[in-house]
């Protein structure tokens, strides 16, 4: 992730940021060390904070923005392009769900939009279905296939 490269490149410490997120410096701290994952909320407000997409930061584009890049993430639309994604790609829940390492019932609920995805699993969802993140939670309105792909 590139969470210290954007708050450097920005020239603000931590405790800056972690204020932004309102979160303690040490949990931010934990998310740029790469030892917590950050949650989804949070990077949407980091990236539309810094104006960067939700790509370049966790290291699936070297593109920091997109062009009419949205600030606002349709929660209802990245459910339908999750599920349509999947089956565009013939692939079945029970599948994907081997593939995030969990059970099908949890994709089912992301697809319904019963619960948020996890960043984690939307990083491995992107990545498997060469897809942007940003496409996803519908920041960008045209699919971007991810010029970097993540080591899981």
């Amino acid at each position: 992730m590139r969470l210290r490269y954007v708050r450097d490149y920005y020239d603000l410490s931590q405790k800056e940021v972690a204020k932004v997120l309102n979160v303690a410096r040490s949990t931010y701290s934990l998310w740029e060390a790469e030892l917590n994952v950050i949650p989804l909320n949070r990077l949407i407000d980091f990236c539309n904070y810094f104006n960067v997409s939700m790509d370049y930061v966790l290291g699936l584009s070297i593109k920091p923005r997109y062009k009419d890049m949205k600030k606002v993430v349709d929660f209802n639309l990245h459910r339908k392009r999750l599920r349509r994604i999947r089956k565009e790609n013939n692939c079945t829940q029970v599948e994907l769900a081997e593939v995030l390492n969990t059970d099908n019932g949890v994709i089912s609920r992301y697809e319904n939009g019963k619960y948020l995805i996890l960043t984690s699993f939307l990083i491995a969802f992107a990545n498997y279905f060469n897809i942007s993140v940003d496409y996803i939670m519908g920041r960008i309105d045209e699919p971007e296939q991810l010029k970097v792909k993540v080591k899981n």
